[in-house]
């Protein structure tokens, strides 16, 4: 059975929404895969798009995934060595039972946590962590942990390894790893600076006080898995210069941690498997392909009528960049960044100034902090807290989103206008 025509565009987004309901809600903590594979299969069975599109849509995410997967096994296995907690400690050290020293040093911590390992080692991993620290040092733990969720977002910009956005828009914005960094450096810095400020003050009344000491951790230095994590990190900065691929180097220091702990008898094969979460892969694949049939279906032919561009070969403007991550921030929110940013990258089309894609990546990364649904991050990040006391409420939630995306988002884009332009001509 084929449709078309406006029955295809609502069968399309009757697709979607059943995808990202169900990725919301969970049930009963059932992968988002469960509904997004059979969707996917209708999008294809009834024609919403060619068989040989959704074959093409697998094709091209296929090293994305398999970053995603390495990315994820390196994370959980840092985790087993004692990374976190190693950090933890030290934190706790650091802050001398000060509240506003702890955020600080918490901010950092989070910043870089979400810049290398990616945004779901913050949130999963780290949050607990700083959550215990908080604890240990007879602290009120909600500042901290909510820093956690919104730099897990908002800190997400810095490298295309940061956030499953960020390696989805990698290769159409056509640039290198390192140029990709260098040109979203001041964006990132600017983008925590400006919640850093926010945050002092929306929390004062819980920075308030001063809790107890911390005394230096007497456990080993997990330098096995520091040294893999940073020898990955500059494979990384390597990669575009050597034409190898980062996902090769992601599965390489992966194995290298995952080789040790199998030799230790610390984890097993099927413990790797369930730290690559092979069907959050499937779920991306799968939501690639549905949302490839909204975007064929009228809403791709719809946001590109509403996306300015810059005329080819010319640098976009500061309005234009403006615009464009203000969409990308309201689209994030109304049905995830995850889908937002492939709608968005499918309606604006091939050939794309880098500056656009860039743009987009701020809109749908540092935009969720707004809203829970805005991204899948902040929903887990909710359920890891569910019942203590440093819960979220979804009005503090909303009233902190008010105050710092705005602010956060429109310096962003700033700071990238600039990069851009003082970039022209060596970086892109």
């Amino acid at each position: 059975m084929v449709i078309s025509g406006g029955l295809a565009e609502a069968v399309a987004l009757a697709l979607l929404a059943s995808v990202l309901v169900f990725a919301v809600m969970q049930p009963k903590g059932m992968p988002e895969a469960v509904v997004a594979v059979p969707a996917a299969g209708l999008t294809v069975l009834l024609g919403l798009i060619p068989p040989a599109e959704a074959l093409q849509q697998a094709a091209q995410l296929g090293p994305t995934v398999g970053f995603l997967a390495a990315i994820l096994v390196l994370a959980h296995l840092a985790d087993a060595e004692g990374v976190f907690s190693w950090l933890g400690s030290w934190v706790a050290v650091g802050a001398a039972g000060r509240p506003g020293r702890l955020l600080a040093l918490v901010f950092g911590l989070a910043a870089l946590t979400t810049a290398v390992l990616s945004l779901d080692a913050t949130v999963v991993l780290l949050t607990p962590v700083v959550f215990r620290t908080a604890s240990t040092l007879r602290l009120r733990a909600k500042p901290h942990v909510y820093a956690c969720t919104h730099l897990a977002n908002s800190a997400s910009t810095l490298l295309p390894i940061s956030n499953l956005t960020n390696l989805l828009a990698f290769a159409a914005s056509g640039l290198t790893f390192t140029t990709f960094a260098a040109l979203m450096a001041l964006p990132w810095l600017v983008a925590i600076g400006a919640e850093y400020v926010i945050f002092r003050r929306f929390f004062r009344t819980d920075l308030a006080g001063r809790g107890e000491p911390h005394p230096p951790p007497s456990g080993p230095v997990p330098w096995f898995a520091l040294a893999v994590i940073a020898a990955s990190l500059v494979g990384f900065g390597l990669s575009g210069l050597v034409g190898v691929e980062p996902v090769w180097v992601a599965v390489l220091a992966a194995a290298v941690l995952a080789a040790r702990a199998l030799l230790r008898r610390e984890i097993g094969v099927i413990g790797l498997v369930r730290a690559a979460d092979p069907l959050f892969s499937l779920f991306v694949v799968a939501l690639a392909i549905v949302v490839a049939g909204v975007t064929g279906n009228g809403l791709g032919a719809a946001l590109a009528a509403l996306v300015p561009t810059a005329p080819e070969g010319v640098a976009p403007g500061l309005l234009t960049l403006l615009a464009v991550a203000g969409l990308a921030a309201l689209l994030a929110n109304v049905v995830n960044n995850l889908p937002a940013t492939l709608v968005l990258l499918g309606a604006l089309g091939p050939g794309l100034h880098p500056g656009l894609v860039l743009a987009v990546l701020l809109g749908v990364n540092i935009g969720p902090n707004l809203t829970y649904v805005g991204s899948l991050a902040t929903l887990l990040w909710r359920r890891v807290l569910a019942g203590g006391e440093a819960a979220p409420t979804l009005r503090e939630y909303l009233r902190l989103g008010a105050l710092t995306v705005p602010v956060s988002l429109g310096l962003a884009v700033l700071a990238l206008w600039l990069a851009l332009t003082l970039g022209r001509g060596w970086l892109v």
